[in-house]
């Protein structure tokens, strides 16, 4: 169902009345709207495009450019809970990601629905083992953005301006999700074969967040009060290297562990020449090169919520790409 005038009328979320607008259909938005619509939650997803694939029957789309205040407020109208869970690729973080997010905030100041923000653990600026209360020290110019955003959130939630809340996850996967670390550079070459390129040393430990896990954490987050005027690292399964990972994965999928080579540098800054996002990664490698882990025990000790195990994560996206590649 279209609704280009946003009049939806429903129940569900933290007001009777709320209707929950999710801004951003890639995998996590799509994941928010399918856990809500779960629940019998009155759902509208705000794109570009007003795109409408994977999404469920029930869920009502809109279009609107998140980068216009006044557009998205209207977009938004009767909103309980506002979800900004889009981002643009990478090259083009600067000049449009914190005027998408600066609309949400003032379409949550006109609506007066609960603002919450999808964010990630760049804005830290460092390796090692990171929790909530770890300065945002940026050393990249995505950190930078990051970490601006972030400050601009929680400054608008502390002047009363919204109520605002965010999960931080670290490298997100799971079916779907292409756009990533642990995305479509990996799984297709696995089930098929082939060697797997990465960005770093694939025995350095980390944290990767299944996607759903992330989808799901971001709609408790919004129901909490308690929760609000902070940010929330999100369930994540147990940290592994990626070699523990995809010799799991292969298990799973009856293949032969695949070979693990290092992306050279210099290869990514000559691919970045006439690829734009190949140049926007030597800046987020310190991440892959060294153990990079978040602490989630926050949220597991306010709201008891688990991750979902590898096996049961992976075999997930081992099934979804499986299809993908059939089809």
């Amino acid at each position: 169902m279209t609704d280009h005038q946003a009049e939806d009328h429903g129940s569900g979320g933290i007001g009777s009345d709320g209707v929950h607008v999710v801004v951003g259909a890639g995998p996590i938005g799509l994941g928010i709207a399918k856990h809500l619509t779960a629940s019998e939650n009155t759902v509208r997803v705000i794109t570009l495009s007003g795109e409408t694939r994977g999404l469920p029957a029930s869920v009502r789309t809109a279009k609107a450019d998140a980068s216009d205040p006044r557009v998205l407020a209207k977009a938004c109208q009767g909103a309980a809970v506002i979800y900004f869970a889009a981002a643009p690729p990478y090259h083009r973080w600067a000049d449009e990601l914190p005027a998408m997010q600066e609309g949400a905030i003032q379409a949550a100041a006109e609506t007066g629905a609960v603002l919450v923000v999808a964010e990630n653990l760049y804005g830290y600026g460092t390796a090692g083992t990171l929790h909530e209360t770890h300065p945002l020290q940026p050393n990249s110019q995505k950190g930078s953005i990051r970490a601006q955003m972030s400050a601009r959130l929680f400054g608008a939630h502390r002047a009363s301006e919204i109520r605002a809340v965010s999960g931080r996850a670290s490298d997100f996967f799971g079916p779907g999700v292409r756009r990533s670390q642990l995305g479509a550079q990996v799984w297709p070459n696995l089930v098929t074969g082939k060697s797997v390129w990465w960005l770093g040393d694939p025995d350095a430990t980390h944290t990767f967040t299944y996607a759903p896990d992330f989808s799901r954490a971001l709609v408790r987050l919004g129901a909490e009060s308690s929760a609000w005027g902070r940010a929330w690292h999100v369930p994540s399964p147990p940290d592994v290297t990626l070699r523990q990972a995809l010799n799991k994965a292969a298990d799973i999928a009856a293949v032969k562990p695949p070979s693990i080579r290092k992306i050279p540098r210099l290869l990514l800054r000559a691919a970045g020449l006439i690829f734009p996002l190949a140049a926007e990664l030597p800046e987020v490698a310190y991440q892959f090169d060294n153990p990079f882990l978040m602490d989630w025990k926050d949220y597991r000790s306010a709201f008891g919520d688990q991750a979902t195990s590898w096996d049961t994560a992976l075999k997930a996206t081992l099934s979804w790409w499986e299809k993908e590649l059939r089809s």
